[in-house]
């Protein structure tokens, strides 16, 4: 004959719901089904964190509200990893992001609006006959991968 869990905790566990409870201790996150712990990361590790709760909530253990109550976290970042979840399972939450790149300004058209630069064209007119917006390359030689030259004066006479 089965036997009932009763909803016991350790005293220093923080309830989420009757049958869920977490604690914090030596820079780590216990959660607690009653007294039996069932998962645990370290109090830093986001990603664990955003695991755990998804999986609590995808599993019909906890409400996405007690989930928001009991941490603190806003309510669209819930139903955000819940479906990270429910997509991707709990490998999506470990894979690397996709970064972005520059598909405008690739290493032959920085080369060529350089050797512009280096002619002492102005950035208007170099964008204008390369199809570029001024934006994208005054960005580019704000972070240094483009430079002005400096124009040299005539000599007076």
């Amino acid at each position: 004959m089965p036997q009932m869990l009763l909803p016991l905790f350790p005293a220093e566990a923080t309830t989420i719901n009757e049958l869920l409870g977490f604690c914090r201790k030596d820079d780590f996150v216990y959660y607690f089904n009653g007294m039996m712990p069932i998962f645990s990361h370290h109090q830093s590790d986001l990603k664990s964190f955003r695991l755990i709760t998804s999986q609590l909530v995808v599993n019909g253990v906890a409400s996405q509200s007690e989930i928001v109550r009991a941490f603190g976290v806003s309510k669209i970042s819930v139903k955000r990893y819940v479906k990270l979840y429910r997509e991707e399972g709990s490998g999506g939450f470990f894979k690397s992001r996709k970064g972005r790149s520059s598909k405008v300004l690739t290493p032959e058209v920085l080369r060529a609006v350089q050797a512009e630069l280096n002619e002492g064209r102005f950035v208007s007119r170099i964008c204008e006959e390369m199809d570029l917006k001024t934006d994208t390359v005054n960005k580019a030689i704000l972070d240094g991968r483009l430079y002005r030259v400096e124009k040299k004066s005539l000599p007076q006479a």
